[in-house]
């Protein structure tokens, strides 16, 4: 087989593969607003359902048209679903604590209530979080954006992995962890292109919104190490924690036993009020139906995370690619362990994955480093 011969056979082998998961999209998605109780997943369903159908036909046929598809495929299941939800005044619940915090915060000066009783008192995100809750206009519209800038800005930006279930579901109803792991992917990006300073202010902003992106910010450090060596590590870390501590230690100060029940016991299942978050997966199937299963899930949680951090150690990342795998790889595990759980923290691991499969079929460059910077003998860059 010629070279000729290879690529329209590869074409064309992507083209069918797209077909069908546009296909199997119009399948699940209005099967999920069938099973769901919740209103913003009904309409988000049948109204992705149908992109995702007018996708699949405008994809097949003599004369497939993927870029008409996948446009179809964004508008059925992001921005129609989007902006009908919000002029009729539907969102999940997460955007209603955003935009209170964020009233709170204009109020009182912190986005938490000292002594939260019902589901709806807490706020289980980081002060950072709060922002979006004071910007103008529904705080999924700034959620989803900032997401959009930073995957544009990775080279994500496409059409394919917006328009996926997992990431296209949140930007409509939701979206609180959409700008966590757009940070998160520009984080890892400009720290495999050696600039620690940049690398550190986005990853310390992701820090200050969610726990989530914590485990990007070691993750990093590695990665800048063996691209720039230790002494620019140490500055990307002094960014980094700078950042995310400029924002979340005043509210600490300020209310430390609100702090704890809002953002630590809340989200690990540590009070009266139940979290919300109860996808059946492993930790909360634990903590659910397994006496003393609560602990179980959060030892087997600190194994994880004690696991991940010894192959930083023994492995430690050196290209983008491995950096954004070994962290896809963290946080499904978390995501599958945590006591309060659910399944759209699987955003995380997708989009992660998508950046490591992405660096590792760009073509390479060489990394953004002044001249006469010394770099780690033998590390392998892609930018």
């Amino acid at each position: 087989m010629g070279k000729s011969e290879g690529r329209r056979f590869a074409a064309e082998s992507a083209g069918r593969l797209e077909r069908y998961g546009w296909a199997g999209c119009a399948v699940v998605a209005p099967g999920f607003a069938l099973v769901s109780d919740q209103a913003t997943h009904r309409v988000w369903g049948w109204t992705a359902g149908a992109g995702y159908a007018l996708a699949a036909l405008l994809s097949s046929g003599p004369r497939p048209r993927p870029a008409a598809a996948r446009a179809a495929a964004v508008l059925g299941a992001v921005l129609v679903p989007l902006a009908g939800l919000v002029a009729a005044g539907l969102a999940q619940s997460e955007v209603a604590v955003v935009e209170r915090s964020g009233q709170l915060l204009r109020a009182t000066g912190s986005p938490y209530l000292s002594a939260p009783v019902a589901v709806g008192d807490f706020n289980p995100y980081l002060p950072g979080m709060a922002v979006f809750g004071v910007l103008p206009g529904d705080a999924r519209w700034w959620l989803g954006g900032v997401c959009a800038a930073c995957l544009a800005g990775v080279g994500l930006g496409r059409a394919a992995l917006l328009a996926c279930p997992l990431v296209a579901l949140p930007f409509a109803v939701g979206g609180v962890d959409l700008p966590v792991v757009g940070l998160m992917c520009l984080g890892v990006v400009l720290a495999g292109r050696g600039r620690p300073g940049r690398a550190g202010l986005a990853l310390g902003a992701a820090a200050a919104l969610k726990w989530t992106a914590w485990p990007a910010l070691p993750v990093a450090l590695v990665l800048v190490a063996a691209v720039r060596g230790g002494r620019s590590a140490l500055r990307c870390a002094a960014v980094g924690s700078g950042t995310a501590t400029a924002v979340v230690l005043p509210f600490v100060l300020l209310d430390p036993a609100g702090f704890h029940r809002n953002v630590v016991a809340f989200p690990l299942g540590l009070t009266a009020a139940a979290s919300p978050a109860e996808s059946p997966l492993p930790g909360h199937l634990l903590a659910s139906y397994v006496p003393g299963g609560t602990v179980i899930a959060l030892v087997l949680l600190a194994a994880a995370a004690l696991l991940t951090g010894v192959s930083l150690v023994l492995r430690p990342p050196g290209t983008v690619p491995a950096a954004a795998a070994r962290l896809a790889l963290g946080l499904a595990l978390a995501t599958a362990l945590m006591p309060a759980t659910r399944f759209g923290y699987l955003v995380y691991p997708l989009v992660l994955g998508a950046l490591a499969y992405r660096e590792r079929h760009a073509a390479p460059s060489v990394p953004e480093v002044p001249a006469g910077t010394p770099t780690r003998a033998g590390a392998e860059v892609v930018a």
